[in-house]
């Protein structure tokens, strides 16, 4: 009753607004490119902070690395890669929120898996080579689709179509046997209506870290039609990534002594010595993307968009159980044939009931999203309102390819087997509207309803079943004050709530999140300066915290804080010093904090009062220094500052990730006028040019000793780490015709 009360207002509230539309019309005409992504964006007035990436901007630095490294000098933003230099599996932070806490969107559609609510971009290989532009949000931002943003959303929109018929190929090589590879073409506007588009891409990668290997397919493409009030996309995108797994990590003397070891695939004899590495320890996954978008402009102030969007994953990831660190180091029962459902294996007069294996573990999984949106657009008026739906459901399964001592198992057989059902039902309505030319408010509320089902089995071979159903109401309120042409101070209040992801049931009872996310600001805008500074408050109820421990197939483990809070300043600029050198500094200064944390320490449960949230600096901070030299030179240098942070809650000095400053060096160079070709273009990207040892990221975790000392309890504590990789190269040349 509730979904359909609040889609009956959304109508109401756009039929008033049909009836007092004038038959002149003066209102500007946006571009229906655009239209696609409204509902999920901000304007430049709004009283959202956000910060936005042009095509222009991405292509500058898009040399094969991942999407979460192009974004790393946005403004409070925190990237990381397992592999070590950017490609491969890669995340980000936003204000301390990890990718758990990110909405990610591609033309409007949820990116985010809708289980783990992560973010993988190893599946968006070369993505932003079809990226026309994208908006990053910080704080709770507008209402979107798919799991709510719980310290930014991430916006993107695909190539718009091309005018003029273009072809280009890309490539690039560097360090750690780097190479990228891609082939882009458009037809351009064929009969003035019809567009077909491309991009084939294909890269390859060492990895800094040992045997941290990609093998990274995709293609894209594009049909579109196009008349004055109707725009029709058809796109799909898929790829397949192969790439060895890195996400142990290394404890503290082997970040010292050998920075790069992988302990992935190891395997030893039956006295535990050294004994080489499995060859095929990968993640192997393929997800394929269809997504169709109708937008129609029916006056000048009324347009609509109707998109669907199927998505395929499937695929899994190989590992060599070996028995004898099973048995000696692990004490997991990993190698134990009873585990896999086998029976002991008797040779000689011996029972065997353990043995070295090689597992599958796979998800597959189909994802479907309707969604709709209506916009009433005038000069005083911009209102959109939507409807959301979605449904998943993801097999996972374990499979036994190999073992010393095969028992009675059979090819194919599964030892685990398991089903997540999530669907989802949104609907939104959102309005800017301008009193005069001095104040603009802004209105926003959405409804989210969620029912979450498992069945079976986890991969630890233990009944999960879940079976949650949740409603959230998050309203949002803004107001903008301009001042003058130049000056403009805005205000927001944004409530988000979220809902535990599937690790978080399997680690516990997690209770869903609640966000109040208060935020206020100025922005400057001069022919010579552009400022923005704005301050956050964000407080959380039950916010889901990184622990900093690691699950059994990697994914980071979370629990309620209970009551925590973010506060904080921001401030960016981009400053023309002449026609020719540019600064574009930012930083961010925070304090993050749980509130009366309780923790058990040697068997004794502990109020540690305020303690800082984990993953969350108290600064970070970027600079560019941007000169054009001439007209087809342009040099960059780009800095980065992340102060110190505890991968933990209790701060605990093993915890502590140290304070990095690294600099990258960026150069293109192009050159026009060669007959046949428009252009060429020489990239150069040097990453950490002084050649810092740093580490972005890692995990920490504890145990319980009740053994050693038997009668007592003491708490044991260890952490892993994930070293970048220091001085290194891409190099790219790009043919446009």
């Amino acid at each position: 009753m509730k979904k359909i009360s609040l889609f009956l207002a959304m109508q109401l509230l756009h039929a008033g607004l049909y009836a007092q539309e004038k038959k002149q019309d003066t209102t500007s005409v946006e571009k229906l490119d655009e239209v696609v992504v409204k509902a999920v964006r901000v304007k430049a007035t709004s009283p959202i902070t956000h910060s936005n990436l042009s095509k222009t901007e991405i292509a500058k630095r898009n040399l094969g690395q991942d999407i979460a490294t192009q974004l790393n000098f946005l403004p409070s933003v925190v990237t990381t890669s397992d592999a070590g230099a950017g490609i491969g599996y890669t995340g980000f932070r936003v204000r301390g929120t990890a990718n758990q806490g990110i909405n990610v969107t591609i033309n409007g559609i949820p990116y985010n898996d809708a289980e783990s609510a992560t973010t993988f971009f190893v599946n968006l290989q070369d993505f932003t080579s079809s990226v026309e532009n994208l908006q990053l949000q910080r704080g709770v931002g507008t209402s979107t689709n798919g799991p709510g943003a719980f310290g930014a959303s991430l916006n993107i929109l695909t190539d718009n179509i091309a005018e003029n018929a273009y072809a280009s190929t890309s490539h690039s090589l560097g360090s750690f046997s780097t190479r990228r590879h891609n082939l882009k073409f458009s037809t351009g506007l064929l009969s003035d209506h019809f567009e077909i588009a491309g991009r084939l891409s294909q890269i390859t990668s060492d990895g800094y870290i040992d045997r941290a290997s990609s093998d990274l397919k995709s293609y894209f493409i594009q049909g579109a039609y196009r008349d004055e009030n109707t725009l029709i996309k058809a796109i799909h995108f898929a790829g397949s990534e192969v790439t060895y797994q890195s996400w142990f990590g290394i404890d503290a003397p082997t970040l010292e002594s050998n920075r790069t070891f992988n302990p992935a695939g190891a395997r030893f004899d039956a006295n535990g010595n050294p004994d080489g590495f499995h060859e095929n320890q990968v993640d192997d996954y393929k997800q394929d993307h269809y997504q169709l978008h109708w937008t129609q402009r029916y006056t000048n102030k009324w347009t609509s968009n109707l998109s669907f969007n199927y998505t395929y994953g499937r695929g899994f990831f190989e590992e060599y159980i070996d028995d004898w660190f099973a048995q000696n180091v692990a004490f997991d029962g990993s190698s134990e044939l009873g585990f896999y459902g086998l029976s002991p294996v008797t040779i000689g007069g011996e029972t065997i009931t353990t043995s070295d294996i090689i597992r599958r573990r796979w998800l597959d999984n189909d994802y479907y999203v309707l969604s709709g949106t209506i916009n009433y657009r005038d000069d005083q008026f911009d209102i959109t309102s939507g409807l959301f739906y979605s449904n998943y459901e993801g097999d996972h399964f374990g499979e036994v390819i190999w073992s010393r001592f095969a028992s009675d198992s059979e090819l194919g057989d599964r030892y685990y087997f398991g089903v997540g059902n999530k669907n989802e039902f949104s609907a939104f309505a959102k309005a800017d509207f301008r009193l005069n030319k001095t104040w603009q408010f802004y209105l926003d509320v959405q409804g989210r309803f969620i029912s979450y089902t498992t069945t079976g089995q986890n991969s630890d071979v233990a009944d999960f079943i879940t079976d949650k159903e949740y409603s959230f109401f998050n309203p949002k309120f803004g107001a903008s004050y301009t001042i003058d042409r130049r000056n403009q101070l805005y205000a927001s209040f944004a409530r988000a709530h979220r809902e535990p992801n599937r690790t978080d049931f399997e680690n516990g009872d997690p209770r869903p999140e609640r966000l109040d996310d208060i935020e206020f600001g100025w922005r400057y805008n001069s022919d010579r300066l552009k400022l923005n500074m704005n301050g956050f408050y964000m407080d959380y109820r039950d916010q889901l915290v990184l622990t900093g421990a690691l699950d059994n197939v990697g994914a980071p483990i979370r629990a309620n804080s209970g009551s925590s809070y973010r506060l904080g300043v921001e401030i960016d600029a981009d400053i023309s010093i002449s026609q020719k050198l540019r600064l574009q500094p930012n930083v961010a200064l925070s304090t993050n904090k749980n509130r009366d944390f309780f923790f058990q320490r040697d068997g004794v449960l502990k109020n540690l009062g305020n303690t800082e949230i984990s993953f969350s600096p108290s600064i970070v901070a970027g600079n560019t220094i941007a000169y054009r030299l001439t007209d087809g030179l342009y040099l960059g240098l780009l800095s980065k500052y992340v102060g110190e942070q505890f991968m933990g809650n209790i701060e605990s000095d093993v915890s502590k990730l140290d304070a990095f400053f690294v600099n990258d060096f960026n150069a293109v160079y192009t050159l026009k006028g060669i007959s046949v070709i428009d252009s060429v273009e020489f990239s150069l990207l040097i990453n950490n040019i002084f050649d810092r040892d740093f580490t972005s990221n890692g995990y920490f975790f504890t145990f319980d000793d009740d053994f050693s000392n038997p009668g007592t309890i003491t708490t044991i504590e260890g952490a892993g780490y994930y070293p970048q990789a220091g001085i290194n190269f891409l190099l790219g040349m790009t043919v446009k015709f």
